[in-house]
This record gives C-alpha cells, structure tokens and sequence, in this order.
C-alpha cells in the first residue's frame, strides 16, 4: 500500500537466497472481497509488474513479489483479445494424460528459457473471483501451460523442478 496501484513491484529472483527461499514456500488461502482496499490495490499492483515493459510476462503469481497468497494473473490466449485476467486461490483439479512440448520462461529465473514436455494439453481448474464467486473451467494448450506454471508457483515449485525431473526420468 506504500505505492501508487500503477507502480510495478519488485520481482524476486532465484539469483538472490533470500528471494530464492521466498519462492520455495507455499502461499496461503486469500480471502474474495471487493470492498478490500488493500486486496484490490494488490492486485493492481501485480498486474502492473506483469505489464512492465522490463518483465513483459504472460502470467505472474504473487510469491514472485514476495506475498506468499493464492493470486495469480494469467494471459488468456484462448480468448479474444488475449485479455490478462486475476484468478484466487486456483487449484487444478484435474489434467490430461496427453503432454505437450513447450518452451517456458520465467520472470523469477533471468536471462533463461527450456522447453519441457511434461505440460499437460489439458486442465481443469476451480478458483474464486475477486468478487467472491467459485468457478471451474476447462483450459487448453499454451494457456494450460501458463495456468500450470503460475499455479506451481503457488505450491512453491519452479519450472526448472519439471526439468530435473524429465532429465532424471530421461537417464532411467
């Protein structure tokens, strides 16, 4: 709150220990309430750092500026006009047994991109709008993979634990 709501805020980095460890933690349950200020400057706040011409992201979670809460906004490629949109306390609840191979990225990780292929083509998601309401819905394709990734940020993993994972099942 100590900032105008246009004011992008600090993105954490793994480079950085006390960042790091910050990222590694699970965020908690946020509680919907349009009528909380501080809850709605937030969110304006982290969209605002989504949106910065130095990140230029398409999906951030709110570990990555140091607030371990379930928020995380995602750009929707699998709609008209590819709008960003805020989404709390996501869960996916269930994934495809399909994969796809994408290359990721991650505001956290500097100067670094690798492609996985452990992505599932399809999700379903449950989350709360800031309004309050409970919500379910079926995401696809690179839109998936951002839900994915922005959702494990939540759970406080990182995308580089998948490629440890693949290059560890790939040795086997």
């Amino acid at each position: 709150m100590r900032a105008d709501s246009i004011k992008p805020m600090r993105v954490y980095k793994i480079t950085n220990k006390e960042d790091s460890l910050v990222l590694r933690t699970k965020s908690v349950y946020v509680k919907p309430n349009p009528k909380d200020p501080i809850l709605q400057s937030f969110v304006k706040r982290l969209y605002a750092t989504v949106r910065d011409s130095v990140s230029m992201g398409v999906g951030i979670a709110a570990p990555q500026v140091g607030v371990l809460r379930n928020i995380i906004w995602v750009q929707r490629f699998d709609k008209e006009g590819f709008p960003f949109e805020v989404y709390l306390n996501p869960k996916i609840i269930k994934y495809s047994e399909g994969k796809q191979t994408v290359k990721e990225g991650c505001l956290s990780i500097p100067d670094r991109a690798d492609t996985l292929n452990s992505r599932s083509k399809e999700i379903f998601i449950e989350y709360d709008t800031l309004e309050g309401e409970h919500k379910t819905e079926q995401i696809e394709r690179f839109t998936a993979v951002i839900f994915q990734h922005e959702i494990d940020h939540l759970n406080g993993i990182l995308y580089l634990d998948h490629l440890e994972k693949e290059l560890r099942n790939n040795m086997n």
